[in-house]
């Protein structure tokens, strides 16, 4: 694929980003900052109105049948606007995987609804800071599930969860509806992403794979989800240097604009650099899906746009000064997503370690 969209994908950026603009506002992501277990509602009814629920979901399930460069351009815009609810990464990692090894009676009871909006979903994989770990502690039996997924993300508000777990020994990916669980929210930094500490006991569940394919799929899921982020936290960077290009153009200090001193104007150029880096890198792993190669280039994805989202937050807020660490001016609440992104789907480290294994053949 060329780094450059085509015309419909220029046309699903550009209008998302319109409506975007126009009906999330900053007031309410500062409000949630001091609610715990509360998501902006304006946007997520947003996206189940405009169809990005549905946009990599199969026709035949009431899906578009786009596919993930397309959500990447949603998620793009979500993340210029510091979106306000984490379903649309999620519901995508669910529906992949229902779409993938779902039954037919699965499919039909699930996937409509995840395209409609109907249903949210949330991916439990992680434990003991592990993303995807060797021996989950969440174990599967005749078809109940028992133990604790910490700090699941969008697991207070979620329908729906697909879960990492052991059964016999071995992993297995397991779907789990969450009507019938013990959830205790988790109060963070950036509550619009409503953790959850998540406890099964006895949950009815359904088997998906088990075995060296379950931890194959999980993984494929993982670095969908991560190429979504990735475009979520390009589209963050992105607004954090037009913010402060455009400070640095207005902003004076020795009757000069601040943008004309060189410890400001090569800070806002790297940026630049690093950011370009990283949108070429999602739009490549986008257009990797389900070839070979996904995986290195989900994880150049996710390394660089992590970078590129980090140091725009922190050199956007040093190049406002004062201003910059006040709360009506909000740049905290990029500061703030952009902590929470870096670990969502494993942290940087996770993502080199994978790296490496791919490139020096140690995965295989």
């Amino acid at each position: 694929m060329s780094i450059l969209y085509d015309e419909g994908q220029e046309a699903i950026a550009n209008e998302s980003a319109r409506i975007l603009e126009a009906r999330v506002n900053k007031a309410r992501q500062l409000e949630l900052l001091e609610m715990v277990g509360e998501y902006d509602e304006t946007f997520w009814h947003t996206a189940v109105e405009q169809g990005w629920t549905a946009l990599a979901i199969g026709e035949e399930y009431g899906g578009l049948g786009l596919g993930l460069v397309e959500l990447g351009l949603v998620a793009q815009a979500a993340g210029a606007i510091i979106s306000g609810a984490p379903f649309l990464t999620s519901g995508y990692g669910v529906a992949h995987a229902i779409e993938t090894l779902g039954t037919d009676e699965i499919r039909a009871n699930w996937l409509p609804g995840l395209a409609a909006g109907q249903f949210r979903a949330a991916v439990c994989f992680a434990e003991n800071n592990s993303p995807l770990p060797m021996r989950p502690l969440v174990s599967s039996s005749e078809d109940r599930l028992s133990g604790r997924k910490p700090a699941v993300t969008g697991g207070i508000k979620a329908d729906l969860a697909l879960v990492y777990a052991s059964i016999d020994g071995g992993p297995a990916l397991v779907l789990a509806p969450l009507d019938a669980t013990r959830r205790t929210a988790v109060a963070s930094f950036d509550n619009s992403r409503l953790f959850a500490d998540i406890d099964f006991d006895g949950t009815p569940c359904h088997l998906l794979v088990s075995g060296e394919d379950a931890r194959r799929l999980a993984l494929d899921v993982l670095a969908r989800m991560a190429v979504v982020t990735a475009h979520e936290q390009v589209g963050g960077a992105q607004t954090l240097l037009t913010t402060a290009r455009d400070y640095a153009l207005t902003r004076k200090a020795f009757g000069q604009p601040i943008g004309a001193f060189q410890s400001v104007k090569h800070r806002i150029a790297e940026l630049y650099g690093q950011l370009e880096i990283a949108r070429a890198n999602c739009i490549n792993a986008a257009s990797k899906a389900g070839q070979e190669g996904f995986l290195v280039a989900a994880a150049d994805a996710r390394l660089s746009a992590t970078e590129a989202y980090d140091t725009a937050a922190r050199d956007c807020v040093q190049i406002h000064g004062g201003i910059g660490v006040t709360w009506e001016q909000g740049l905290h609440l990029h500061m703030r997503r952009t902590r929470s992104l870096a670990s969502e789907q494993g942290n940087m480290l996770f993502w080199e370690d994978l790296l490496v294994d791919e490139l020096t053949g140690v995965a295989a």
